[in-house]
C-alpha cells in the first residue's frame, strides 16, 4: 500500500498550488492523500482554498467514516471519488479533483485526451479517457473513473472534470497540470489542421516508462 510522508501538509500545499494554477475556482474540486495507518486526509467541503489551513483538512478511513474534523468541516462531497480510487488501486498515494477549463471542454465533449505530445505518456499512460456519465456525487462517478484510470494517470470525468492518481500530491499536481496544458495543445493544433500521432510504438515504450515509474516511485 502506498501512502504520502506528512500528508497534511503535503494536501493543504497541493490545494493550494491547484488555486494558483488556476484549476478551479473558489471550493471546487478536492484533493486527498493516504497515511500510512490507511486513513485518508481529505479538503473539506465548501472552504476556499485561499484560507483552508491545516485544521481544516478532514481525517477518513478507507469507509469514508470521519475520524476527525474540526466543528463544522465534512469531508468533500466527492469522497467517493477518491476511496473507490484507493480501493482499486494499491500503488497510489494522492487523488486530485480538479475543474481545468481545457480540459473539461474534452471532458464535455466525452473525448479523450490524445498522448500526441512526446513523453505524455510517461507521466500518463497513453491517452488520457473519459468516463462515461455519473451525477456528480454518486458512486458512480468512481466506478467510472477506476475504469478510465486503468494504466493511467488521469482520466476525463464526463461533463465534469479530471481526476488524477499518483503517488503523492505534488506528482499528481504535475500530471493534472500537463494534462490540462496538453489538452490546449491538441485544440490549438486541431485548429491548424489537426494533431500527427506519436509512433504507436514510441507510446507504447513511454507507456512501459509510466508504468515502471508508478510501482517504484
Amino acid at each position: 500500500m502506498k501512502f504520502v510522508e506528512n500528508p497534511e501538509t503535503a494536501v493543504l500545499a497541493a490545494a493550494k498550488d491547484m488555486l494558483r494554477r488556476g484549476l478551479v475556482e473558489g471550493t471546487a474540486g478536492n484533493i486527498s492523500a493516504r497515511r500510512s495507518d490507511g486513513n485518508l486526509v481529505i479538503t473539506p467541503s465548501s472552504v476556499d482554498y485561499a484560507d483552508m489551513t491545516l485544521d481544516d483538512l478532514v481525517l477518513v478511513d478507507p469507509d469514508g467514516a470521519v475520524l476527525q474534523a474540526k466543528e463544522g468541516r465534512m469531508p468533500s462531497t466527492e469522497m467517493q471519488l477518491h476511496l473507490a480510487c484507493y480501493r482499486a488501486f494499491d500503488d497510489i498515494g494522492s487523488v486530485i479533483h480538479s475543474h481545468p477549463v481545457w480540459a473539461t471542454m474534452f471532458a464535455i465533449a466525452h473525448q479523450p485526451i490524445p498522448a500526441c505530445v512526446d513523453e505524455f505518456a510517461v507521466f500518463c499512460g497513453g491517452d488520457v479517457r473519459c468516463t462515461e456519465y455519473a451525477g456528480s456525487g454518486t458512486p458512480d462517478v468512481g466506478v467510472n473513473a477506476v475504469k478510465a484510470l486503468e494504466g493511467r494517470g488521469a482520466a476525463l470525468i464526463a461533463n465534469h472534470g479530471l481526476v488524477a492518481v499518483g503517488p503523492r500530491p505534488d506528482k499528481v499536481m504535475h500530471i493534472t497540470a500537463l494534462v490540462e496544458r496538453t489538452a490546449q495543445i491538441v485544440w490549438g493544433a486541431r485548429a491548424i489542421g489537426g494533431p500527427v500521432p506519436i509512433p504507436e510504438d514510441v507510446n507504447r515504450n513511454f507507456a512501459g516508462v509510466y508504468s515502471y515509474l508508478r510501482a517504484n516511485t
